[in-house]
């Protein structure tokens, strides 16, 4: 195991063409699980490929137990890559693929079989020792890549896209098993998908990229319930959070969200007291399907509106409700047996404290006065710890 930090890593990949890799800044602990996620393009395998060694990086430093291996080459940085198309030798067994870097290492043959078995057992693969690549299926192909990375046992793991090949079923089914071989084996690992789910069910840090650039780093919980910006508020979360486009009002130093129906039903949701000049701004309201509430006939308040359901979705264990709120569809996540058909009429509630409210204009966030974001409260704590 190994701490891993990225201290300003910046890629291009020739004098005049944009950075494919911006001022990168992340750090991990030992044993630590890092996600980094985002969509196509985004620079996360280009990312992944320079803590590899497989690219350079044009400025800044990786550090991996707090030295210097930017200069290194891939053979002597004792990291190991499970590859998307798993990069299987077709005319070895899977005991040699395996094997084959423990050979090239020089190992004993004794010791070899030792770990090749310890391997195999722990991915539960002994009965395909003696098989090749091509008689194994999507799933049986990605565990034997695993184990050639598990048999080397470097200091960091890097799985790019593992997953990606795999059918919807088998995703989850190895998912799991990523997880549980990470909590056996405790060892630092650097996992890249576009899967949001694959990032908030895996990772104890999530890093969302963008452009080459962090967007945020933290938590899954901090990135869920925390946003930075429009885009990790977007990218994060299934079904995706509602935003919605809106008016605000200041009246008595207080600010109210406007929200209306297309049947001109209307309220105005209170937010307390915020920066000044809010009202004259272009502001998105952001909030999350499950976070809307359903109040029984009779029982709104100030804080919720009548709509008209238009479309409902089940899905097993919760039902979509889709509903019209200022010309823009909202998603709300009910209990199957609390979800009304179409045509009907509920009562939507909203909590002020769930609602985060994003600049039209740049996508920020914009804060309540008076409150700190989860990441500025840690930071602002860490830093009177140290002095």
């Amino acid at each position: 195991m190994a701490t891993l930090e990225l201290r300003n890593v910046n890629k291009t990949y020739g004098h005049g063409l944009p950075d494919t890799l911006k001022n990168i800044e992340i750090s991990i602990d030992s044993g630590e699980f890092l996600i980094l996620v985002g969509p196509s393009g985004c620079g996360k395998s280009t990312l992944m490929n320079c803590i590899a060694g497989l690219e350079d990086i044009s400025g800044g430093a990786i550090l991996v137990d707090d030295a210097d291996i930017s200069g290194m080459s891939p053979k002597d940085r004792d990291i190991a890559m499970v590859f998307q198309s798993y990069a299987l030798y077709p005319t070895m067994t899977v005991r040699d693929n395996i094997a084959f870097g423990l050979k090239i290492r020089k190992m004993a043959p004794a010791a070899i079989d030792e770990e090749v078995s310890r391997v195999a057992k722990l991915l539960q693969i002994e009965h395909l020792l003696s098989r090749k690549p091509g008689q194994l299926s999507g799933g049986q192909q990605q565990r034997v890549a695993m184990g050639r990375a598990l048999a080397r046992r470097p200091k960091i793991y890097l799985f790019d896209e593992p997953l990606s090949n795999l059918d919807a079923k088998l995703r989850v089914e190895m998912r799991t098993e990523i997880k549980l071989m990470h909590q056996r084996l405790k060892t630092t690992t650097v996992y890249v998908t576009h899967d949001q789910i694959e990032a908030m069910t895996l990772g104890d840090k999530v890093a969302v990229m963008k452009d080459g650039i962090i967007q945020q780093f933290g938590t899954p919980q901090q990135i869920y319930n925390d946003p930075a910006n429009l885009f990790v508020a977007s990218f994060i979360g299934s079904p995706p959070m509602n935003f919605i486009p809106l008016r605000l009002q200041r009246r008595d130093g207080q600010l109210y969200a406007v929200l209306e129906t297309a049947g001109q039903t209307r309220c105005e949701l209170p937010l307390g007291a915020m920066e000044e000049g809010l009202e004259q701004r272009e502001v998105i309201l952001g909030i999350r399907p499950e976070q809307i509430g359903v109040a029984a006939a009779g029982e709104g308040d100030l804080s919720s509106i009548r709509a008209e359901v238009q479309v409902t979705e089940p899905t097993g264990p919760d039902t979509l409700v889709f509903v019209e709120l200022n010309q823009t569809k909202v998603c709300c996540r009910l209990a199957p047996d609390a979800a009304p058909r179409e045509g009907q009429t509920l009562t939507l509630q909203f909590d002020p404290a769930k609602v985060l409210l994003f600049d039209a204009q740049t996508g920020e966030r914009l804060g309540r006065l008076g409150t700190m974001r989860t990441q500025e409260r840690a930071a602002k704590v860490a830093l009177l710890k140290a002095h």
